[in-house]
């Protein structure tokens, strides 16, 4: 894709994920306690713990942290009960976004994304209007000079579906959400660490942003980020690394 580095935006996204730790743990905390309550307080025995666990250790939270969340969710501590909620809509360009939300407040929550997307160039859609340009799916990504061999047989092995690299070297694993602790496990099997893993949903197609375009779209990104209700910011849009 001309003017499109992959590997400039994942480290452009990780240095400003980085910048809002603080915010981070706070999300990272409530997915633990919600987890923990709906599925128990085992990782070994309740994958979505687990997801949340490995997020709160690349986040570098305190053992302890975690362990106060779990205790809190499992055991149903007073506390804010939470539900989950999806909203779907465009930002600049086009660009399709999806914004999943854990919140106390529908009203509050909706209110608040419907806000960030009209006046920073989106819009809210209606439940089902982009979803169906998304994947939920496993997803590892390695930094260029990482072993495309070596990456290849341990996913396959493991039950990954596809393993792709762009022409900068950046490769890309992709596996059912059922499969990913699997691969996962392979992959620290085998010596080998992505750059970025996770349980996503994954764009189907993108819609490059260059220019002011881009700048308009990552402003948008990052207010959405910062509500207190959102979880995680999901988009079509790719930027170019000036933005």
């Amino acid at each position: 894709m001309a003017g499109h580095s992959k590997w400039a935006n994942i480290q452009h996204r990780k240095g400003r994920q980085d910048a809002k730790r603080g915010k981070l743990w706070t999300k990272i905390i409530r997915e633990i306690t919600v987890a923990a309550r709906a599925g128990g307080a085992d990782p070994d025995a309740n994958p979505r713990l687990r997801l949340a666990w490995d997020k709160a250790t690349a986040a570098n939270m305190p053992k302890d942290t975690i362990q106060r969340a779990i205790q809190r969710g499992a055991g149903g501590a007073d506390g804010a009960n939470y539900e989950e909620v999806r909203y779907e809509g465009y930002g600049v360009g086009g660009a399709a976004v999806l914004v999943d939300c854990m919140t106390d407040n529908r009203i509050r929550t909706v209110a608040e994304v419907r806000h960030a997307l009209s006046k920073n160039g989106g819009n809210l859609g209606q439940e089902g209007s982009v979803a169906f340009m998304f994947k939920h799916c496993g997803q590892f990504l390695f930094a260029p000079g990482t072993s495309e061999e070596q990456v290849m047989e341990a996913a396959l092995e493991a039950g990954a579906e596809d393993v792709q690299s762009d022409a900068e070297g950046v490769i890309e694993v992709v596996c059912q959400p059922s499969d990913y602790a699997a691969v996962k496990a392979a992959f620290e099997a085998a010596g080998l660490a992505p750059e970025v893993q996770g349980v996503i949903m994954k764009a189907l197609n993108e819609t490059e942003l260059v220019g002011e375009d881009a700048a308009k779209m990552q402003k948008l990104l990052d207010i959405l980020e910062g509500l207190d209700d959102v979880q995680e910011v999901y988009t079509t849009a790719v930027l170019d690394e000036s933005a």
